[in-house]
């Protein structure tokens, strides 16, 4: 397979995502491996780890749109691979903007464990067991009401309580809405695979063609990743703000 011989045509709105997922990953990577030196260096690691997420799948989305061009199928092995990468590290994002309030090792187990569920139980439905979507999709849930008590209800709720920056504070609530209802876009284009419960909305789509589920996934990828980084940038660019208005005060 050459990833670089095919060439985007007129009217593929799936191939359309895949490319501007992959220019935009790669423009979010540059912007927060660059305004890293604007924050205090307590922040920098959550910077660097934003543009991490941002630049391991503006790498996979160009090896994904090269499949999409010339063969025209879901890219599933390279996507997973990606959100083994990626989501994990967006659950270590809590880590460490709560690690200035003491936010514990346990916690940061408690969020992986629960990502490695979701990831490889929603692995299972989507390639290896297809047939079995239903029930794998129902334990991938599982994995991520893990992160949402966690995030909600469990110790970081608690810790990022007790922050007394602002900022901190303002941002968590927006990275763990990202979590809840960002987050929520995924299942949708998995329910839409054969046999799920949305399956029925696809039905007649020509696969060869045009992919529900692809674009449901790289819309849901470009708000989440692009859009989660944004915010801890937020907040760590709003946190040196203020403890350096309280240095000079």
């Amino acid at each position: 397979m050459t990833l670089l011989s095919s060439t985007l045509q007129a009217g593929d709105y799936i191939g359309f995502t895949f490319f501007t997922g992959y220019m935009s990953m790669l423009a979010a990577s540059i912007f927060f491996f660059v305004e890293r030196g604007q924050v205090l260096d307590k922040w920098k690691t959550s910077l660097t780890v934003s543009g991490l997420i941002t630049f391991i799948a503006a790498v996979h989305y160009f090896y994904m749109r090269g499949v999409w061009l010339e063969e025209h199928v879901s890219p599933t092995q390279f996507r997973y691979i990606d959100w083994t990468l990626t989501v994990p590290l967006m659950c270590i994002e809590y880590y460490l903007i709560l690690r200035p309030v003491k936010a514990s090792s346990g916690m940061l187990w408690r969020l992986l464990a629960g990502s490695v569920l979701m990831l490889v139980t929603g692995y299972l439905g989507e390639a290896v067991q297809p047939e079995r979507n239903v029930f794998w999709g129902v334990v991938s849930t599982l994995g991520w009401a893990v992160i949402i008590y966690e995030i909600y209800f469990g110790e970081a709720a608690k810790k990022a309580a007790t922050s007394t920056m602002p900022s901190v504070q303002r941002g968590y609530a927006v990275m763990r809405w990202f979590t809840l209802v960002g987050w929520a876009i995924y299942p949708i284009g998995y329910m839409m695979l054969p046999g799920n419960l949305l399956s029925g909305l696809v039905e007649g789509v020509d696969l060869s063609k045009s992919s529900p589920v692809d674009l449901a996934y790289n819309i849901a990828d470009a708000i989440n990743k692009i859009g989660f980084g944004l915010v801890v940038y937020s907040i760590a660019k709003g946190a040196t703000e203020e403890e350096r208005g309280m240095a000079n005060a």
